[in-house]
């Protein structure tokens, strides 16, 4: 569902994603707008759901997490009931921070962080534990070039 935006709500969701610490009365005045109307399109933007929330953007590396792994999965199973099994397990994994269904020669794709390649073995031994997979390739980040770009809008 796509939610009509304007000019303003745009410099508000650039500011936002710039800094979401910023105070409503900082917001207001970067964007020109009184606080009032800027906490009214503040809220409309969050029930509507373009704005799904607001987090502190933690260096990975800094809390020891330095490795960034993306693992593509293929499966023979795609039933409702082996589907529903599969998005628990995967999504109780903590280290799973990114996953998608996708289209072409795999079925889906996760980004794992972890600390080093003993701890990314125990989140893959636990991955395969109970879940039937045809096979799972995984791919070792060496630099992240671009990493956590906030959307254009």
């Amino acid at each position: 569902m796509t939610v009509e935006i304007d000019h303003v709500d745009r410099l508000l969701l650039r500011e936002l994603q710039a800094d979401a610490s910023l105070s409503q009365r900082e917001l207001a005045e970067r964007v020109g707008l009184s606080q009032n109307t800027c906490w009214r399109r503040l809220k409309r933007l969050e029930e509507s759901g373009v704005i799904r929330g607001r987090r502190v953007e933690v260096d990975r590396r800094a809390v020891g997490q330095g490795l960034v792994v993306f693992t593509m999965l293929r499966t023979r199973r795609h039933s409702r009931d082996w589907l529903q099994t599969f998005r628990r397990h995967v999504s109780a994994l903590p280290e799973v921070v990114d996953f998608y269904r996708i289209g072409g020669d795999y079925d889906y794709m996760l980004k794992i962080i972890t600390e080093d390649m003993a701890s990314f073995d125990r989140v893959y031994q636990r991955l395969i534990d109970t879940i039937e997979l045809e096979s799972v390739t995984s791919y070792f980040a060496m630099e992240a070039i671009l990493e956590n770009r906030p959307l254009e809008v």
